[in-house]
């Protein structure tokens, strides 16, 4: 009888065991929260935007999910960034707006939140960055290179045949044309104007407010909170602490992060790439310092 009980025992306990492991497998494998579910919205999320902006599907995946957990009662954006392509800044932006209208959302500046970075930032209810902090730059940049007096050194023709006179627009065998300039002064005037538009509604500025802070030029903190493209200053604790107070919770608030899934070596390098030598192999609007 005492074998038979000893069996059960060990049975249950390999059973308890394996589950255990399969249970970290899929954790590490599809990404997990740091904490587990609780009663009440007495959480602070905690959210890292570093780094060029280029893929963001992974960090919208964690706004999503900050979002949607009913324990986290506020949400800070930690953005660390000097900006990067125009749309998924705008995807950014429009994960933040959905967020900001669920739970309160607090912006913290680092060293640089600059251009597509500070898009991502403006839906937030508020923001505060270090006195040092560089950021602003509003405004787009277009850019590609030409190679046409290399290639005539070289003795090398780079024949095009195309359909209409713009289909080779930006080519590197060609200067642009005046047809070439007035399409990319076209493109590069609308896509600031959603800049300017995006500021205008995050920040509660008029556009004759926002339109003489928005030439490209980049602000410290403390000259932005002056201008009003932030709020005020603070370190990272000091928005942890305001994102508690605005969702009401009381003493130290709990930060959570929830954990995004390893990606593939050659996905960093992918976006590595995409960050360094974008601007040179495939064109793109920009919103980022220069």
């Amino acid at each position: 009888m005492a074998s038979r009980s000893q069996g059960l025992l060990i049975g249950c306990l390999l059973f308890i065991s394996a589950f255990a492991v399969v249970a970290i497998l899929i954790a590490f494998l599809f990404g997990f929260s740091t904490t587990f579910p609780a009663l009440g919205s007495d959480r602070v999320g905690l959210i890292k935007i570093e780094g060029p902006i280029s893929n963001v599907d992974a960090w919208i995946d964690e706004i999503e999910a900050n979002r949607t957990d009913s324990s986290v009662g506020a949400v800070v954006l930690r953005i660390n960034s000097p900006g990067g392509e125009v749309a998924p800044s705008q995807e950014l932006y429009n994960a933040v707006t959905r967020l900001q209208q669920t739970k309160p959302v607090v912006a913290s500046f680092g060293s640089v939140a600059a251009s597509g970075g500070y898009y991502a930032a403006v839906p937030a209810d508020t923001i505060l960055a270090n006195p040092g902090t560089l950021t602003g730059s509003i405004g787009v940049i277009f850019s590609f290179p030409t190679a046409r007096e290399l290639l005539e050194k070289i003795g090398l023709r780079y024949e095009v045949y195309k359909s209409g006179d713009l289909k080779d627009i930006g080519s590197f065998s060609r200067r642009p044309s005046e047809q070439d300039d007035a399409v990319f002064d076209a493109l590069v005037a609308d896509v600031y104007d959603q800049f300017v538009e995006a500021v205008m509604e995050g920040r509660g500025m008029t556009r004759s407010e926002v339109l003489p802070l928005a030439d490209g030029r980049i602000f410290s903190g403390r000259q932005a909170v002056e201008v009003g493209l932030v709020d005020g200053l603070g370190d990272l604790h000091q928005a942890i602490l305001t994102a508690a107070s605005m969702a009401g919770i009381s003493g130290e608030p709990r930060v959570v992060r929830k954990a995004r899934p390893l990606a593939p070596i050659w996905f960093l390098l992918d976006d590595l790439m995409r960050g360094q030598l974008g601007p040179l192999t495939s064109p793109a609007l920009q919103y980022r310092t220069r």
